[in-house]
């Protein structure tokens, strides 16, 4: 009878590894679409596009590695008009300071600072972004988050989609850059073979993607007020998700850009890593439920290994393996070497299977319990929406 199971086991096992492969062919295929899109729409001679003015809001709440330079960044960029707002919560947020330092640097550039005093719901970076609309001069509007260090072009070519009245949002991708612990380590490894890899998939299978990355959202103030603007998400965890899926059903196209930025990424540890897993998995699991649930076909890898455990080591176990990791370790070559531009990926390769398996654990993890913390503060999330547990 045991036997029986385990072979049963072994098969399913099995299956989802060759589901998990297939998927990794999927990854590859839209890897390759999306770079030969951007390359044929880079050649030939193109038409200079317009560049509208544009009021970029960066909600803040303390401090991030490296973020008075990624702030910088924002103040270099190669385009006409555009001014930048930063907004707190706490008049005391040592962000502010970064803030009042970056104005001396560039007196040229629009910098304002805001304090956001009221609030309008459980998400706070919402609530801060919906006051500092109020104080927003341009129609084109730009959303990232403060650790995010972007290129001087950045503007320029996040902007470009958004002369197609028929797009709604523009979104982009992003590579993190490790701190030195584990946790960070993992953290970056993820993102550029992982996460990246499941945006450029999901832009082929469903012909076209309906969210946007806290990294860049990009839109027009009047397609944001036709969705109830920011006061409509302020109780919600994955704003960034909720502002693409609102906008494309209005029918209007989410754009995913070329332009790719980087975030440098906290000093984690475990425990932290594994929070910020968890954070992120019960926000999409809320978000897309069916989606989410069909995650466990892409872990690939975890399950080849199991398939050689439970066959006890059978040949076509091991060939299974062999053939899922190559086409693993090709998917994070592809997407964080030629999509992401991620330099550090090689180094941080080693650490491919132990994150793979840790993601297989969190996603277990994320299918049950409502608990997230964020910015070290707790929350229960039901269908999205956030309440804060009092300590």
């Amino acid at each position: 009878m045991i036997q029986r199971i385990v072979a049963i086991t072994s098969t399913v096992a099995a299956a989802i590894t060759v589901c998990g492969a297939a998927y990794y062919l999927v990854c590859l295929y839209s890897a390759a679409r999306f770079l030969g899109e951007h390359k044929a729409a880079g050649g030939g001679v193109r038409p200079t596009p317009p560049t509208p003015p544009v009021s970029i809001l960066k909600p803040l709440k303390g401090t991030d590695p490296e973020m008075y330079e990624s702030f910088r960044s924002h103040c270099l960029q190669d385009y006409p008009e555009y001014e930048i707002i930063f907004g707190v919560s706490d008049p005391a947020d040592p962000a502010l300071r970064l803030v009042e330092r970056l104005k001396l640097e560039f007196p040229l550039c629009a910098i304002r600072a805001m304090v956001c005093s009221e609030n309008l719901g459980s998400n706070a970076k919402v609530s801060n972004l919906a006051q500092m609309l109020r104080q927003a001069k341009y129609e084109n509007v730009l959303v990232n988050d403060s650790d995010i260090r972007v290129q001087p072009d950045y503007l320029r070519r996040v902007m470009a989609p958004l002369a197609d009245q028929r797009t709604g949002l523009v979104t982009c991708l992003y590579r993190g850059t490790a701190g030195p612990t584990l946790g960070s380590r993992l953290e970056a490894v993820g993102i550029s073979t992982d996460f990246a890899v499941g945006v450029l998939a999901a832009q082929q299978l469903e012909g076209g993607i309906r969210f946007g990355l806290g990294s860049t959202l990009a839109f027009r103030r009047r397609d944001l007020e036709a969705i109830g603007g920011f006061e409509a998400l302020v109780d919600y965890l994955g704003d960034d998700y909720e502002i693409g899926k609102r906008i494309a059903e209005r029918g209007l196209k989410v754009r995913l850009s070329d332009v790719v930025v980087e975030t440098f990424l906290p000093v984690y540890t475990l425990r932290e890593f594994v929070d910020h897993q968890l954070r992120w998995g019960r926000t999409v699991r809320d978000s897309r439920r069916w989606g989410y649930l069909g995650l466990v076909l892409t872990f690939g890898l975890p399950w080849a290994v199991l398939a050689v455990i439970l066959s006890h080591g059978a040949l076509w176990a091991w060939a299974l393996l062999a053939a899922t990791a190559g086409l693993r370790v090709a998917v994070a070559l592809v997407v964080g070497w030629s999509v992401l531009r991620d330099r550090q990926v090689l180094r941080l390769l080693p650490w491919l299977p132990l994150r793979d398996l840790v993601a297989l654990l969190v996603w277990l993890a994320s299918l049950v319990g409502h608990n997230v913390v964020w910015r070290g503060d707790s929350f229960t999330l039901k269908d999205g929406k956030l309440a804060r547990i009092d300590s």
